[in-house]
């Protein structure tokens, strides 16, 4: 499954304004694995940047002087998107922004809907944790991922971190990772394809459980049984 995290910093908050993309911030995912493969650019967006917004990513028009027009990387970064599942948070704003941006081109371009489908991660946490704040900071600090960084807004940094507050709200590995030649020493791959472990490896250490988790165990399992009358699962025989 190729997945691509997306942000994208903006001159305001309104397309219908006339506001447009000044940074456009992407890292890919496969089966759930960073690639390397981001797309990351600045934009000259050809208007004055709301003071609001640049308080937030602090992207000056001065930065943005000599940098290229959305026309400029419209088809690569088409080409960079298409035909993936985008994962962004608050998903109308960057997806109405991108559309504004290919639609200024022309309607052959059409809309992001057309070509990708889209996860919204803030509709998520909203789902996951209502009543409470589901800002990519307040994510962050629920899910203990490092955003010590992220002093401003940047489209690339935010879209590194989203990977990883996505992967842990999905019940993924954030932080862990092997790389090739790490994976090959531990693995071997039988004639239909199949990875396993090698039989060279280093045996695998067994932690047993001691008495006194065993018992602190027991008593819970029985007070689950009390508390349901008697509807433990653990607690059955055939289980």
């Amino acid at each position: 499954m190729r997945q691509i995290v997306l942000d994208t910093e903006t001159t305001g908050l309104e397309p219908r304004q006339g506001h447009r993309i000044i940074e456009i911030g992407a890292v890919e995912l496969e089966n759930r694995r960073l690639t390397g493969n981001n797309f990351h650019q600045y934009l000259q967006p050809d208007r004055e940047i709301d003071a609001g917004a640049m308080e937030v990513h602090g992207i000056t028009p001065e930065f943005l002087a000599d940098k290229p027009r959305f026309k400029d990387v419209a088809q690569s970064f088409f080409d960079y998107i298409k035909g993936a599942e985008l994962i962004i948070h608050n998903a109308p704003f960057d997806v109405g922004f991108i559309n504004h941006e290919f639609g200024m081109l022309g309607p052959e371009w059409g809309k992001v809907s057309e070509y990708c489908t889209v996860i919204d991660t803030l509709v998520m946490a909203r789902q996951m944790f209502p009543g409470q704040k589901n800002n990519l900071d307040a994510l962050c600090r629920r899910y203990e991922i490092d955003n010590s960084r992220r002093e401003l807004h940047g489209a690339l940094l935010d879209s590194e971190i989203l990977s990883d507050v996505y992967l842990a709200m999905t019940g993924g590995q954030v932080t862990l990772s092997f790389s090739s030649q790490e994976s090959s020493n531990n693995t071997e791959v039988s004639s239909d394809g199949i990875s396993k472990l090698s039989a060279s490896r280093a045996p695998l250490k067994i932690l047993r459980a001691t008495d006194e988790e065993l018992g602190a165990h027991k008593s819970r399992l029985e007070a689950i049984n009390k508390s349901s009358g008697g509807e433990c699962l653990w607690m059955r025989e055939e289980v």
